[in-house]
């Protein structure tokens, strides 16, 4: 995360810390303000955002408390680590399906609702800015020889989008083949998240999401200018800060923070900035927030004009998701022999499990705008998978012996089943 020195006089915006939400695009016109959804939200729909916004905030904590050190950027993506599981908790059953719905939050809702929320959400962020260049996409990679449910893959289809593909795990061409798709699904800001595949592996559930835009008011690149960034041991490192002069924005001044929201294209997007107020530190704000404190954050919002200081920066985050998403309840869905996955695939469903949860980011924040990326890989592993010792699914040669004196009794030649 990015932070400011507390002991700094307040202007809006003064110093920084980068907060979570992204982007929207450039547009030769004038962006069409937007200031209500098109439509409505069911309750389900609200349900789903409060409940997914609780468990950004206890991902995010999760994920930044395990950091490599004291000082190290963190920036994830919950949207799409809950539209990967989100995906893949269809296939769950059992305690495997109460850990998963208690840790995505959604203890409250039954899958269909989660399901028919989910897929309405996509549509909704999809084509809600038409200045703003948001694309997400979803993809289920099995293993084309694995007794998986049709169900299962027909969900992810209609209520994910998902592309569902079955390949040949043990063609060294596999992992390139989703890699591909990673690529493409990001502008390429993000172009590998498979090395490769083992051979207990049978299943991988991605979801990709892609921002690009431009703020509402650029910032001058004539006024940045390399600064000191004061970091929390005292110590300072330049920065180039970027400086927009006698804006405003939407901001709020408490005796914990001050925080404002710079917007993008028509308004529907915006980044969110939290600065720490004298004396509170950034794990201190991290540790206060949770939907609740953020939704009155944002609702204590107003108007006010003054000069806005950001810094220029580019941050890249890879990490598994697995040990914080243990840590917040799902630690049976990582279990082989403990998992329950039937839903998945009823005849071998108890012994698959997730052996991987892996997510990778890419943000840029310059004078134009925002550009961010994220990924999110599910894997899924069966417990002791070997492939078949012989497949006779093609004609095939056949006898039938006596074993001891090795006489044969019978030979023949299956060129067509159920022929004569």
């Amino acid at each position: 995360m990015i932070t400011s020195r507390p002991s700094l006089p307040y202007r809006p915006l003064s110093g920084w810390c980068a907060a979570l939400l992204l982007a929207a695009c450039s547009s030769s016109t004038e962006p069409r303000p937007i200031t209500q959804l098109p439509r409505a939200l069911t309750s389900a729909e609200q349900t789903l955002i409060t409940q997914s916004n609780g468990f950004a905030f206890s991902l995010f904590r999760a994920v930044d408390d395990r950091r490599p050190v004291a000082d190290a950027n963190t920036f994830i993506s919950p949207l799409s680590a809950s539209m990967a599981l989100g995906m893949t908790m269809n296939g769950a059953a059992g305690s495997t399906l109460d850990a998963m719905r208690n840790t995505l939050e959604f203890s409250g809702m039954s899958m269909a609702d989660a399901d028919a929320s989910y897929q309405s959400l996509i549509a909704l962020l999809r084509g809600l800015d038409p200045s703003v260049d948001f694309q997400i996409a979803n993809s289920i990679w099995y293993r084309q020889d694995f007794p998986f449910e049709q169900s299962f893959l027909q969900t992810g289809q209609q209520y994910f989008d998902a592309k569902i593909q079955g390949l040949d795990f043990d063609d060294p061409s596999a992992p390139g083949t989703i890699n591909a798709w990673v690529n493409e699904s990001t502008n390429g800001k993000i172009d590998k998240m498979i090395d490769k595949i083992d051979s207990q592996q049978v299943m991988f559930l991605l979801n990709a999401i892609y921002f690009k835009g431009s703020w509402q008011a650029e910032f001058d690149k004539a006024r940045t200018s390399s600064q000191p960034f004061f970091l929390a041991d005292g110590s300072t490192t330049p920065v180039e800060l970027m400086h927009l002069p006698h804006d405003s924005v939407p901001a709020v001044a408490t005796a914990d923070y001050h925080a404002a929201e710079l917007p993008y294209g028509g308004g529907a997007f915006a980044m969110d900035v939290v600065v720490p107020t004298e004396g509170k530190t950034l794990d201190d704000l991290i540790a206060s927030m949770d939907s609740d404190a953020w939704q009155a954050l944002l609702a204590s919002f107003t108007t006010q004009t003054g000069d806005v200081y950001l810094p220029r920066f580019q941050l890249t985050w890879d990490g598994s998701l697995k040990d914080p998403l243990t840590a917040l309840g799902m630690g049976i869905a990582f279990q082989g022999g403990a998992a329950d996955f039937t839903g998945m695939s009823s005849t071998r469903g108890h012994e698959l499990y997730i052996s991987s949860v892996n997510q990778k980011t890419f943000v840029d924040v310059n004078e134009e705008g925002t550009e961010a990326a994220a990924v999110t890989s599910v894997g899924v592993s069966v417990t002791a998978y070997h492939e078949p010792l012989i497949r006779a699914d093609r004609p095939f040669l056949f006898a039938i012996r006596e074993r001891l004196s090795g006489t044969i009794l019978f030979v023949g030649a299956m060129r067509r089943p159920g022929g004569e």
